[in-house]
């Protein structure tokens, strides 16, 4: 699809700053621009900024999703808890969505979302791009063409630091296992190409500077694959400042064949068969920004790199470790 510069482009409304919000995304994209923002103490500086440039300021979500010339909805809802309401007003209203993870807080109402954009004809994502960057899609072509085998065991880790502002209630942000675990369920399922089947997990508060109880510090996820493999997750707020990058992540993937790893923040790679293949090799990356993908969907029809269901497991697959470790707690 060749693109020339009077082409339509996608009008997204962005609402809230709990989270990553794409606003960075928008600046010279080929399919979409900003049209809209809803933002909790905007200053006057930024709000006579955003106007100059076109773009509206809302002092609602209701009186962003008036505005006829949104299409789609960026959520990073102040919080989480109220974003599965969110999204349905965003849908009744006529417009796409793109959530801020998780994009549910319960299977039920994830499930009821998607039901309404159903009803409405309208689409919901997730910021679903966790390994949409290299290397971890080189990663999910090797375990793709064979390479390693039959995929045995995976085991992934996610690490932040604890900071000064982690809340200490889950309906801010999720909580541990819902708002860091799912880049690693990413990480397992989108590499692999392998649902989760079944999942326990346990947490702990240990290590929480305002003490026992609220946030939780650190997960152990334990799961079988769909085809009978294993795989386990690691998740904490105990990466430390000397470990130099905000995210202390890794993935291994271990086949009957081969094993091959993402290490220290994706800073170390290495692919193992019958012999030492040295890094992973992604000089030939075709890899794609999700929400550039997205945007083209949603103007000409082209199919996604993954199907919604594949897109919205690992959100299933958290929501249920999160039950898994409230009821591991009683």
């Amino acid at each position: 699809m060749i693109r020339g510069i009077d082409m339509k482009k996608l009008k997204v409304g962005l609402y809230g700053r709990n989270g990553h919000q794409i606003e960075g995304k928008l600046k010279n994209n080929e399919y979409a621009e900003l049209a809209a923002v809803c933002f909790r103490n905007l200053s006057d500086e930024a709000k006579e900024r955003y106007e100059k440039n076109g773009v509206k300021v809302c002092s609602s979500l209701d009186e962003m999703l008036k505005d006829d010339t949104v299409e789609l909805v960026s959520l990073c809802s102040p919080r989480r808890a109220d974003q599965e309401n969110d999204a349905i007003l965003c849908l009744k209203a006529g417009k796409h969505v793109y959530a801020e993870k998780p994009g549910a807080m319960t299977e039920a109402g994830l499930e009821k979302i998607l039901q309404t954009a159903k009803d409405c004809g309208k689409e919901f994502h997730e910021y679903a791009d966790t390994i949409f960057y290299e290397p971890y899609m080189s990663l999910r072509k090797i375990v793709e063409s064979g390479k390693l085998g039959a995929v045995v065991q995976v085991y992934a880790q996610k690490s932040y630091p604890m900071g000064d502002s982690r809340p200490q209630d889950e309906e801010t942000d999720g909580g541990l296992v819902r708002w860091v675990g799912i880049h690693a369920l990413r990480m397992v399922e989108h590499i692999t190409k392998l649902k989760v089947d079944k999942i326990d997990a346990v947490r702990t508060h240990i290590g929480n500077p305002k003490g026992e109880g609220g946030l939780y510090t650190a997960s152990s996820l334990m799961m079988t694959l769909e085809n009978g493999g294993v795989a386990s997750v690691c998740l904490n707020y105990l990466n430390p400042k000397g470990f130099g990058i905000w995210g202390n992540e890794c993935v291994r993937v271990f086949g009957t064949k081969g094993m091959a790893e993402i290490t220290d923040g994706g800073r170390h790679t290495h692919v193992y068969t019958d012999i030492d293949e040295g890094e992973i090799d992604t000089s030939l990356s075709n890899c794609r920004d999700f929400f550039d993908m997205l945007a083209e969907h949603l103007l000409s029809g082209k199919d996604m790199p993954i199907s919604l269901e594949e897109e919205l497991h690992p959100l299933r697959v958290v929501i249920r470790a999160h039950e898994a470790a409230k009821e591991a707690g009683k």
